[in-house]
């Protein structure tokens, strides 16, 4: 099983660099941009053995404690099951 994790900067944080890749992206050309915010992407590959909920509460532990910084950033966790 695979987990996906998004984390995001919180709304009312600053995001200087989403700033820097929106003004990029207009000197290119790129018109009526509102915003653009970055973020990270990661992707877990959890063992077989898990059941579904016990892999996502791993993935959310993991996202809270290791990946994401929950006083300025959000996280969505995903799963995708590779098994066929």
């Amino acid at each position: 099983m695979k987990a996906k994790v998004y984390v995001t900067l919180k709304p009312s944080v600053l995001d200087p660099q989403g700033k820097a890749i929106r003004h990029s992206a207009e000197l290119l050309g790129f018109e009526d941009i509102a915003e653009i915010r970055q973020g990270k992407y990661f992707e877990i590959a959890l063992g077989s053995e898990l059941s579904e909920s016990e892999a996502k509460n791993t993935a959310e532990k993991i996202a809270k404690d290791v990946l994401a910084n929950p006083v300025i950033e959000d996280y969505r966790v995903e799963l995708e099951n590779s098994r066929k």
